[in-house]
């Protein structure tokens, strides 16, 4: 009995020492970019009424929530994903509000998923919310937000892949699609099976322009010279050909940033959030099986909450990120404004005035009394463990 105490649940686990020095430090440089361009703290609750999330919505699937009752009764879940929290919050304090609304976060999300054997349930989310701009000037500076953050963290190797969702959304239309063969698509492109898309599209026979806008959804980079033919063979299907020219414009506003080098077009994208609108876009670098980084444009979300609004955000999975980091061997640099103040009980008056000073200073300073246990060695052990960088002794035979 006493052993399991000792055990976290499936999908949750501790973070200590240098790992949690290490994430907190990562927080706040990421943090720090989002400061830069602008964007404002907000805080959600953790959880929230069951409807936030609701199907209808086009969030998590609800057997994936963690779910439990408030003493009225009330379904009540834990946030799976900030963005309905965040356009809840829109809708509510910035009515009547017709400029843009620029906000960032950070916090733990919860998904309780079966299908995430092996990955955390419970995941740091580092983000933001563009509110009231449905420009390409928007959705371009949400990626160069993206690629500041990942280059903030360290990253040197990673690509954005950028698609967008009224592109397949089309294309079901197009197709006439029922809903049986839209999700059987969805879990073949899911699945990165492109011999299996592309036998559904041979079964589909549909005519030979639509074809090959469907063949595009196998491609993992779509070039300049692909979305200039695909543009040609949308011509009869405006939804699709709107989406292509989109991307064009963004693609202009990607070279003007100079991040362009950092973006592919894969219009095979698509994501689990059914609110996406218009780009979707995810993030990837080495040591990592999952996007480090998701967002996308989500016109309509907050209309379900009673404000129309075009909107756009990002969230960065911070615990993914650093396990990418951590695989990389890049290490994020230790504040070395730091020391530790060991003393014996007859120097405790002197060396506490000394922590105090140079704590004034705004120097870290743990303090230690030292014990007849450990060697004078022991604690610069002990100090280089921690990455204090300076240490000193207040005892006896010590000037």
């Amino acid at each position: 009995m006493k052993r399991q105490l000792l055990h976290t649940p499936d999908g949750v686990r501790d973070i200590y020492n240098g790992e949690c020095q290490q994430k907190l430090m990562l927080q706040e440089k990421l943090h720090e970019v989002l400061l830069t361009y602008g964007y404002h703290d907000i805080q959600t609750p953790t959880f929230e009424f069951f409807n936030i999330f609701s199907q209808e919505i086009g969030t998590t699937p609800s057997k994936d929530l963690y779910k439990f009752f408030d003493k009225e009764g009330n379904t009540l879940v834990l946030r799976p994903d900030f963005t309905p929290s965040i356009a809840r919050s829109v809708a509510k304090y910035y009515t009547e509000e017709d400029m843009p609304v620029k906000l960032c976060y950070m916090g733990n999300t919860f998904i309780n998923s079966s299908d995430y054997q092996g990955r955390l349930k419970e995941t740091t989310q580092c983000g933001v919310e563009l509110i009231g701009d449905a420009s390409a000037a928007a959705d371009a500076e949400i990626l160069a937000m993206v690629v500041a953050s990942l280059q903030a963290s360290g990253l040197k190797d990673f690509q954005i892949s950028v698609g967008h969702a009224r592109f397949f959304q089309g294309l079901v239309e197009a197709a006439g699609l029922s809903e049986d063969a839209e999700e059987e698509l969805r879990e073949l492109i899911a699945n990165k099976n492109f011999l299996g898309v592309e036998e559904f599209i041979q079964n589909l026979n549909p005519k030979e322009k639509l074809k090959k806008l469907f063949l595009l959804l196998g491609s993992f980079e779509t070039s300049a010279e692909d979305l200039e033919e695909a543009k040609q063979n949308a011509a009869s299907y405006p939804s699709i050909l709107s989406a292509i020219k989109e991307l064009e414009e963004l693609n202009e506003f990607l070279t003007i940033y100079g991040i362009d080098k950092y973006i592919s077009f894969e219009l095979g994208i698509i994501s689990s959030y059914h609110y996406y609108t218009g780009i979707i876009f995810a993030g990837y670098t080495f040591g990592t099986g999952e996007p480090v980084v998701r967002g996308g444009r989500y016109d309509k979300l907050l209309n379900y909450f009673g404000k129309s609004a075009p909107s756009i955000g990002f969230a960065i999975t911070v615990d993914q990120l650093l396990s990418a980091l951590s695989r990389q061997k890049v290490q994020l640099k230790v504040n070395e404004n730091s020391a530790l103040v060991a003393f014996s009980d007859t120097h405790k008056k002197e060396a506490l005035a000394r922590a105090t000073q140079l704590r004034h200073q705004g120097i870290r300073v743990t303090t230690i009394l030292m014990d007849d246990k450990h060697s004078r060695s022991d604690y610069v052990v002990y100090a280089q463990k921690k990455h204090i960088a300076n240490v000193e002794f207040f005892m006896e035979g010590e000037e």
